[in-house]
């Protein structure tokens, strides 16, 4: 009874506003200003970048996911136009979701979705491509002159977001922007170590050379930049979920585990070798338990699951001077600098409480990472938005609102109460996380 008297009562009281606002003379009313920001306008705010900046999610760019990239997530913060590629469910790549709670297991769409908006005329404010390395920001103009049709892999997102309209950077400066944000590097250390140190490394030479020529062009612009660096592998649970050695649950005794490696076949060492997280679906089968792979010396896991302490040290090698290329671009074109490396590294080792929500960097769980153990979920994407505009706030004086992250929508369901299987690890089908883009 009481519940309905506040219904009626609230009611009345929004028909009564209602009508007096019925009766307000309007025909003077502009339409309300952006909110001041200081000295930095977002009303033409442009990103470049690959899968980070597009707000690819769970394997797959498609449009719930794409409304919390970070740029967006920036722009409606002080309503700013930001158009982007969008695609349709369940989007354009290979959709990761949950398949069982209880053991925590995956399932993966074999379907495609659709580009939505691809006849919108101009360019979209988000050009992040998601696969795109350092060299494609200013070289690529399609699929077919991005950096990996060079070795024969066609990625058609190329195509999605720049219609041939030019490439990442070109689209940038066409647009006359007030504000550019560029993320870019990932791909040029992350093709090698998620496979393993099977692909390709960019060598650090190339890189410098490279992100040279890319901050010059970006300074060309005469507008404020915010560039941001590329984070520790060991930072990310791609990583960091499947150990190796697993525990039997019963007798508590650690399971020696065997792969191959640089030096060979040879037992692996925790806290040295790592196995990324495509391990586990030739560790387990469906229904969780070990296929045998990996427990002897001649059945060991394969390479491309294995990134041995050596590839482990390298793939840290090339991050750090990647990162010092970054920061030394920076400070000599006055870019404003996010400093995702560190960042990552802290909450991997402390976790995040914000915004009345603890976040870890847990796979399934965590609340900062997709299901394909690389990228942000939506609250993740929030929480990188606050990073850029803390560092955008600092370095040119505005006064960007930062976004509260427990008001965007959960993008893995039921994550807290996702389930590992006995041995501490998911259930991954074959297929799943074959095609990720990064």
């Amino acid at each position: 009874m009481l519940k309905n008297i506040y219904r009626i009562v609230t009611l009345t009281i929004v028909l009564g506003i209602l009508v007096l606002a019925g009766c307000e003379d309007r025909s003077n009313l502009t339409a309300p200003d952006q909110p001041n920001t200081g000295n930095v306008s977002l009303s033409s705010f442009v990103t470049i970048g690959n899968s980070l900046t597009a707000g690819y999610q769970s394997g797959a760019l498609y449009q719930s996911a794409q409304l919390y990239s970070f740029g967006n997530q920036i722009a409606k913060s002080v309503g700013s136009k930001f158009e982007q590629p969008y695609a349709s469910d369940p989007g354009l790549g290979t959709r990761i979701e949950v398949g069982s709670v209880s053991p925590f297991a995956l399932k993966y769409s074999t379907t495609q979705g659709q580009p939505i908006n691809m006849g919108y005329s101009g360019s979209y404010n988000n050009l992040g491509v998601p696969g795109a390395f350092l060299y494609d920001l200013l070289n690529a103009s399609a699929s077919a002159n991005s950096y990996t049709a060079q070795v024969g892999v066609i990625n058609p997102l190329f195509d999605v977001v720049l219609r041939g309209k030019g490439s990442e950077f070109q689209q940038a400066k066409a647009q006359k922007p007030s504000l550019v944000s560029c993320w870019i590097g990932a791909n040029d250390v992350l093709g090698y170590a998620t496979s393993g140190g099977v692909n390709p490394l960019t060598d650090a030479n190339i890189f410098g050379f490279l992100y040279g020529k890319l901050a010059d062009s970006l300074a060309s612009l005469k507008t404020k930049v915010v560039v941001a660096n590329i984070p520790s592998v060991t930072a990310i649970p791609y990583f960091t979920t499947v150990p190796a050695a697993l525990k039997d649950p019963t007798s508590g005794a650690i399971i020696q585990l065997y792969g191959q490696t640089t030096a060979g076949v040879r037992a692996l060492v925790p806290g040295q070798d790592l196995l990324t997280l495509q391990a586990s679906t030739v560790l387990l089968n469906a229904s969780g338990a070990p296929t045998g792979v990996g427990l002897s010396a001649s059945n060991p896991i394969a390479n491309k699951y294995v990134l041995d302490k050596d590839e482990v040290a390298k793939v840290a090698a090339a991050i750090s001077a990647f990162n010092q290329t970054i920061a030394a671009a920076a400070n000599a074109k006055g870019f404003a600098l996010v400093d995702v490396f560190t960042f990552f590294n802290t909450v991997a080792a402390n976790g995040l409480s914000v915004d009345g929500l603890s976040l870890s960097t847990a796979f399934g769980t965590g609340g900062l990472f997709s299901l394909d153990g690389v990228h942000p979920t939506s609250t993740g994407y929030g929480v990188v938005a606050n990073e850029f505009i803390k560092v955008i706030n600092a370095k040119f004086g505005s006064t960007i609102p930062r976004i509260n992250v427990s008001t965007i929508p959960g993008s893995v369901v039921l994550s807290k109460e996702n389930k590992m299987t006995k041995y501490g690890i998911p259930i991954i089908p074959p297929g799943a996380l074959d095609n990720i883009l990064f």
